[in-house]
């Protein structure tokens, strides 16, 4: 019998201030918006390429194109800060915590981690890359004031500063309490 296929993807892991202050604004933004599937402050991270269904044998081979790429890429600092919702906060369907400082290399970084995931197979993603934390899924999109209020009140907050020296490739095992998720392999970033 063939092995299920993992459903994985690339992400930068948070610091566990960041997660904290993140989590702060989980809760006050809970009260504001019940119609919202939201993230547990433990799971939050930054992705920066979600693969979908990956076939357990070619995961080592994805591990080797993130050294690959990881040997040449250098450590840089992420500044999270502001809250929003895509397609906008009147019409929220993600929730989500921005950047506001290191968008660039981010953005650098994920270009780097799809270019070294084309030959494995992985179809470039259609949309241009957004670099942002999910906070929440909005259930029933509709526009809610409530939220839309609670989103302004944290478009100017900084929380905190987060140093990317690791591409962690991760999996996600969806149940019944939401998605769960572990890692597979830590890459450093090893460039000079």
């Amino acid at each position: 019998m063939t092995p299920r296929p993992v459903r994985a993807f690339v992400a930068v892991q948070l610091d566990e201030a960041v997660r904290a202050a993140l989590g702060v604004q989980l809760e006050r933004l809970r009260l504001a918006a019940t119609r919202v599937a939201w993230v547990p402050a433990q799971n939050l991270h930054l992705t920066l390429r979600f693969l979908g269904g990956v076939p357990a044998d070619t995961l080592p081979r994805v591990t080797r194109a993130l050294e690959a790429l990881a040997a040449e890429a250098r450590p840089f600092e992420l500044a999270v800060g502001g809250l929003g919702a895509f397609p906008t906060a009147a019409r929220a369907r993600v929730v989500w915590a921005g950047l506001s400082g290191g968008r660039e290399a981010v953005g650098a970084l994920a270009e780097r981690v799809e270019a070294a995931l084309a030959p494995l197979g992985f179809e470039p993603e259609a949309r241009p890359f957004s670099p942002h934390i999910t906070l929440g899924r909005v259930r029933a999109p509709r526009p809610d004031p409530r939220l839309e209020a609670a989103l302004a009140d944290g478009a100017p907050l900084a929380f905190g500063r987060v140093r990317v020296d690791t591409v962690w490739l991760m999996r996600s095992e969806l149940g019944a309490g939401g998605a769960r998720y572990s890692a597979i392999t830590a890459v450093p970033l090893a460039g000079r």
